[in-house]
């Protein structure tokens, strides 16, 4: 890594002038439920739900991130709430010239543009904490250039602040998810994201682990032309996956094998899943396989936990409660009675049930409104039930599963999943995991 300037200051001004627009836009909410609350006026889930979003969606940043993550995790909140903020779209403006031009040089010094072959002014994607430039080495090989926004750390400290406050005011509303855990684990990789030699390394090491995987590509890091706040890599051309969504059906079913591999492999061989299934985030290549691209929401788990998610789809396939009950815990679920394990199992039946039949079937067999039925009923059972506080090691694994069947309900994929999923358990010793992830996280410095 080239030589990193001293990060943007967690600046209080930053900080309070963050809080006034966003504090504000929440507050609303906030007075909407008091009054049901305390003065009797009947309130809306629907017509809160929309006004959070109307809330969120002039704001840009780290928020705006956050609430499109929350969209994705089952019962982060309401399903109302989810549905509004699926509609938020990241739009951060892009960075003009010439700020461009001095947060370069301040990355990589004054003749930072010497260290090109070309770098293009206008970016070629925008997202919520930065937006990547084109670029080339000065032997021509294409390159792309990700640069962080200014400010980033004030406002997801600010954000992250209101996001708290955001869930205290579910929380008094629906009590079936404790929302707490979910808020740590949202922050802790958030605040990852700002450090972008923490994403250089994992980048590095989703290429060590994926390096004999013919079907995965990984853009290759420029350590010299890096920073924490700038990560230069090779650029991989791809088509967006909206567009393979026609192709033929044998296509199709390759792009989605090829899909199940990126994400699961790494799992089941080493304990690191990639935790943002974004669209956005993977390219089509012309044989189908993908590129993945975006590690800076990147969890590694304990290998006990991976060991949990086995354990439990053998419970489920063999009618195994007391095996349920143990994977549960692993996972760190505490008092669980009897009805709570039950309405568990409802969503964890949900969530296996592909890798349950050994033939070629669908991501779902009944319909795609039909996740949103079982979540729902999930939600009222355990909302009857007293709640449940979820672990945060759970979020992001449940939230790439759900993100990838999404994936697979686009591409209409008739895969046989239990045999590739088997294909990548078959063999599975806790032990082997945790010595080949102790190793391949020191190899790239992440220990």
């Amino acid at each position: 890594m080239a030589d990193k300037p001293a990060n943007e200051s967690n600046r209080l001004t930053g900080r309070m002038a963050r809080y006034a627009r966003v504090g504000s836009s929440v507050g609303k909410v906030g007075a909407r439920m008091a009054a049901g609350r305390f003065l009797g006026v009947p309130t809306d889930q629907a017509d809160m739900a929309n006004d959070l979003r109307a809330a969120l969606g002039g704001l840009k940043g780290p928020l705006m991130k956050v609430a499109q993550l929350l969209a994705t995790i089952p019962d982060a909140l309401p399903s109302d709430y989810a549905a509004e903020l699926a509609q938020l779209q990241s739009n951060a403006p892009a960075m003009g010239w010439p700020f461009i031009r001095r947060r370069m040089a301040s990355e990589l010094g004054p003749d930072w543009q010497s260290k090109f072959g070309s770098f293009e002014r206008e970016a070629a994607a925008a997202a919520s904490l930065g937006q990547v430039h084109r670029a080339t080495s000065p032997d021509g090989k294409p390159l792309a250039c990700k640069l962080q926004y200014p400010d980033m750390q004030s406002a997801v400290e600010a954000d992250l602040s209101q996001l708290k406050l955001i869930f205290g005011i579910y929380r008094r509303y629906d009590k079936a998810i404790d929302p707490s855990q979910i808020h740590a684990e949202i922050a802790e990789r958030l605040r990852e994201e700002l450090d972008y030699e923490r994403e250089a390394k994992h980048q590095q090491l989703y290429a060590h682990i994926l390096k004999d995987q013919l079907r995965v590509d990984v853009p290759q890091v420029v350590p010299e032309l890096s920073t924490s706040r700038l990560l230069t890599m090779g650029w991989l051309d791809g088509t967006p996956l909206m567009e393979a969504v026609d192709r033929p059906l044998e296509e199709r079913n390759e792009l989605a094998m090829s899909m199940f591999h990126a994400w699961y492999q790494p799992f089941y061989n080493y304990g690191v899943i990639h935790g943002d299934p974004h669209l956005g985030n993977y390219k089509v290549r012309p044989d189908m396989g993908v590129n993945l691209l975006d590690f800076g929401c990147v969890r590694v788990f304990p290998p006990s936990f991976v060991t949990g998610v086995i354990d439990l789809y053998h419970a489920i396939l063999n009618d195994d409660r007391e095996l349920a009950v143990h994977a549960y815990e692993t996972w760190g679920f505490t008092g669980l009675s009897n009805d709570v394990i039950d309405t568990l199992h409802l969503w964890a039946s949900f969530v296996y049930a592909p890798l349950l039949e050994d033939k070629p079937r669908a991501i779902q067999d009944e319909g795609t409104m039909y996740g949103a039925r079982v979540a729902s009923q999930v939600h009222g059972r355990l909302r009857e039930l007293g709640g449940v506080t979820v672990p945060r090691e759970f979020v992001f694994m449940d939230r790439a599963a759900i993100g990838l069947g999404s994936v697979f309900l686009h591409l209409k994929a008739e895969v046989n999943w239990y045999q590739i999923f088997h294909g990548l358990i078959e063999g599975y010793e806790e032990q082997k995991l945790a010595k080949r992830q102790s190793a391949a996280l020191k190899k790239v410095g992440l220990t």
